[in-house]
């Protein structure tokens, strides 16, 4: 879930892009396009685990790397795509982000076995990293100032929606089973949409969007940055089922070396991946704490409530999509109608209030599994699950601002970047470790044992909000403004 205030994020640039009305509103409907694609393919995934599983095989560990394996990609791209940006060029990217998230899509919806489908899903988290900062760069350009702000504001409910219709869309297309396509069609609608956005988006993006002929990408910190975080992530998808040997302890604690000599090499980088003066904000530092709690917490919330549901509880993946209905409802009211009024009027403790709100739901969630245990209904999860969404919902529009809230313009960009990537990372964290502490949990599976993992996620996930909470009070009182 990529939910970033990008208005606040612009720096300035030459605006030799901006077109003419009608064409900078298709240059804008491309890019929902691509958005919407990558923000879909990140939640349906969830809930079509289970029948991924049961098709094509393969343990808990499976169902972590088709989750993580397009997060991780995903987090590690957007650290250098938006400077391959400046060097390359923006349509070309988006375009080629495009091609190759479409043709990564047909190859996951095509897989013949796990490991086809992780390398796939992989190659769809990578191509999508090429293509959605360009994107959001290209909208800048074509529009003129005074229009910007109109165009963006659909952003963020648009693309809230997006995100929690995922699993409801999930759920109805397993039901479905359109030509025997199983889970498969989940990854097939994009193919179409991928084909319109190109056809599209050829006619219609600019041949020049704000270029930087003097942009360099730090290839060193990239290496070390990328190096650890594999180092990392590796071992907490794979390492409960293979029993935690000796090497998974080594690479976790081998991760350290290169993502601290990353922080020295940015130090000494003439074209740092990351602006240096960002770290001596406590604020910015503090938000990449806040940043990864409550996306780790909520991508463990989304998979854990998934596997319940179906694995513990035997429903269907349409049963299961329509019992988080009231989750969806709860974010996107949130999204469109609280979230950024509510954090102009209160300022940060607008987040608080959301972090609360979302941290009770959680308990409420735990409570009702402890008290109604396999016998629970969907009517008794509604109110909880509202709850949830609602809490999250009022964090994920103004999060971003409040961050780099102290952010002078130049350092906004790339911060605006790094918290985008640490976002990423955290989903894929958040799935590997707490996915991880789940199975074991659950141990020899049967429907009390997924009740009694998913109450210590819910509880862990909660505790990680109320950590952000108390975070907060590092933040600045107010967001950054356009």
């Amino acid at each position: 879930m990529l939910f970033v205030s990008t208005v606040s994020f612009s720096p300035p640039a030459a605006r030799s892009g901006v077109l003419p009305p009608r064409t900078a509103w298709l240059v804008l409907v491309v890019v929902f396009l691509g958005e919407i694609m990558d923000l879909v393919d990140t939640s349906v995934a969830n809930l079509a685990g289970p029948s991924i599983r049961a098709d094509l095989g393969g343990g808990p560990m499976t169902l972590q790397w088709v989750l993580s394996a397009y997060t991780a990609a995903f987090a590690l791209g957007l650290v250098v795509s938006g400077r391959l940006g400046d060097l390359i060029g923006r349509r070309r990217l988006f375009l080629i982000g495009m091609a190759g998230f479409t043709l990564a899509s047909l190859a996951c919806g095509l897989a013949t076995g796990p490991a086809s489908l992780i390398v796939a899903r992989l190659l769809q988290g990578l191509f999508g990293s090429v293509l959605i900062p360009q994107g959001m760069a290209l909208v800048k350009i074509v529009f003129p100032p005074e229009l910007l702000r109109k165009a963006l504001m659909p952003f963020g409910p648009i693309m809230g929606l997006a995100t929690v219709g995922g699993p409801i869309l999930a759920g109805w297309l397993l039901h479905l089973d359109l030509f025997g396509s199983q889970w498969r069609s989940i990854f097939l609608i994009n193919v179409p949409l991928g084909a319109a956005a190109l056809v599209l988006g050829r006619r219609v993006l600019p041949r020049r969007g704000g270029e930087d002929p003097g942009a360099r990408v730090d290839l060193t910190g990239v290496g070390l940055l990328t190096a650890g975080s594999a180092l990392l992530i590796v071992p907490l998808i794979q390492g409960r089922e293979l029993g935690w040997p000796a090497w998974t302890y080594a690479m976790m604690a081998a991760s350290a070396v290169p993502l601290a000599l990353f922080v020295v090499s940015e130090r000494r980088s003439s074209h740092p991946v990351i602006a240096p003066s960002l770290f001596r904000k406590r604020s910015f530092v503090a938000g990449l704490l806040i940043v990864g709690g409550f996306y780790g917490a909520l991508s463990a919330f989304v998979l854990v409530i998934n596997l319940l549901l179906q694995l513990g509880m035997g429903w269907t993946p349409l049963r299961t999509g329509l019992t988080l209905v009231p989750w969806a409802v709860g974010t996107a009211v949130a999204v469109l109608f609280g979230g950024g009024a509510l954090a102009g009027r209160l300022g940060r403790a607008a987040l608080r209030i959301g972090l609360s709100v979302a941290a009770a739901g959680l308990l409420a969630l735990w409570w009702s599994a402890a008290h109604w245990s396999t016998g629970i209904t969907v009517p008794e999860l509604a109110p909880s699950l509202f709850l949830t969404g609602f809490g999250a919902g009022l964090v994920f529009v103004p999060l971003f601002d409040f961050v780099l809230g102290d952010a002078t313009v130049e350092e906004a960009g790339t911060g605006a970047g790094m918290l985008s990537a640490v976002q990423q990372f955290a989903n894929a964290i958040g799935v590997a470790a707490l996915g991880t502490a789940f199975f074991a949990r659950v141990g020899h599976p049967s429907a009390h044992s997924y009740v009694a993992a998913a109450q210590l996620v819910f509880a862990v996930c909660a505790g990680l909000y109320v950590l952000t909470l108390l975070l907060t009070g590092l933040l600045p009182r107010r967001a950054q403004q356009a």
